[in-house]
């Protein structure tokens, strides 16, 4: 019995010995996980990344007209300095007005681009609500100038400015005038030469310079104010050009007389560029203008431009924003003088 009591307190001992020992050992302290690394934002421009994707350059009006055939002419060479694809659409209506309102509401962001065309986006806010106003628009460039001239189908029976304006005189509104657009460059044109020679026509405006030239040759009207290069293309084939809206004559029309010869004080052109919404960061509009220059100061597309009827220009966008500013003043006058100014 004393044995057994012995072996029990002897295991009882080990027991608590082995319990003492567990509870003198260290706590294990648990490692903490490591600090994450902040992740760095990144220091880039709007520059850095435009343009990555491609762009599309709306023209307001239909294939074929002098808006259409520069944008596909600056397309390859935007493609190569810009190094993204260029995609050339059209929206046209209203003398342009429908794309211009639609520019307005466009992503400021530099992969939309707009033709512009001056005397237009000045003369048609001037005159009524069209949904979109001049300053709204920001020039990235201009790069083309058509003089606009008087022209008649090849049989008309007018061969002059002064026959025109004699039967004119007789017959107010029968003679028919068609132009690209209300509130443009050739209905502009249209307004001034009835005042200054005291006549009245009837204007027909259409979508685009290519249906307004169709319907001269189609004799669907009886003249158009048309653009040099429209001019140039068909004179002595299908048309008559009569006179010319420069200050002096036209270098690829050199037989054709100016309004001021004739002793009409008639000055007009059309300008065409390229814009975008206003609040378009300048470092993205300076990329865009850029490549604009470039392709105005190649003197294979100059040579191209000037054989065609076409005048070569250069402005970028400060410089035409300013060439506009002055534009709007000088319109103002004119629609004031022909009563169409917006009261």
């Amino acid at each position: 019995m004393r044995k057994e009591l012995l072996i029990l307190v002897v295991l009882v001992g080990i027991g608590l010995l082995i319990a003492g020992c567990a509870q003198q050992q260290p706590k294990a302290t648990p490692t903490p996980a490591p600090a994450a690394t902040p992740t760095p934002t990144p220091v880039t421009t709007s520059v850095a990344k435009y343009p990555s994707k491609s762009i599309t350059y709306i023209i307001p009006f239909n294939p074929g007209g002098q808006s259409d055939i520069e944008a596909r002419r600056q397309q390859p060479y935007l493609e190569k300095y810009l190094g993204v694809p260029i995609i050339i659409t059209y929206k046209p209506g209203a003398g342009g007005a429908v794309a211009w309102a639609e520019l307005t509401r466009t992503e400021p962001d530099g992969y939309t681009i707009y033709g512009i065309n001056i005397p237009h986006i000045i003369l048609q806010p001037l005159v009524k609500d069209v949904g979109y106003t001049t300053d709204q628009i920001k020039p990235v460039a201009l790069f083309q100038r058509t003089p606009i001239g008087l022209a008649v189908p090849i049989d008309s029976p007018f061969n002059s400015v002064e026959d025109i304006i004699e039967y004119a005189k007789e017959n107010p509104g029968k003679i028919t005038v068609g132009g690209s657009g209300t509130y443009t460059g050739h209905h502009i044109t249209l307004l001034q030469f009835e005042k200054l020679t005291g006549t009245k026509f009837t204007y027909v405006p259409f979508t685009g310079a290519a249906p307004q030239m169709q319907a001269i040759l189609g004799g669907q009207v009886d003249a158009v104010f048309a653009n040099s290069n429209d001019l140039v293309k068909y004179s002595g084939k299908q048309i008559k050009v009569l006179a010319i809206a420069t200050e002096e004559r036209f270098p690829t029309l050199p037989d054709v007389p100016t309004f001021k010869e004739l002793g009409i004080d008639l000055v007009e052109s059309i300008d065409r560029g390229v814009g975008v919404p206003k609040n378009t960061p300048d470092d993205i509009v300076k990329v865009l203008e850029s490549a604009f220059l470039k392709i105005t100061q190649n003197p294979d597309v100059r040579k191209t431009m000037e054989e065609e009827g076409f005048v070569p220009l250069s402005m970028g966008s400060k410089e035409a924003k300013a060439y506009i500013n002055e534009k709007v003043k000088v319109y103002k006058e004119i629609l004031k003088e022909v009563g169409a100014l917006k009261s």
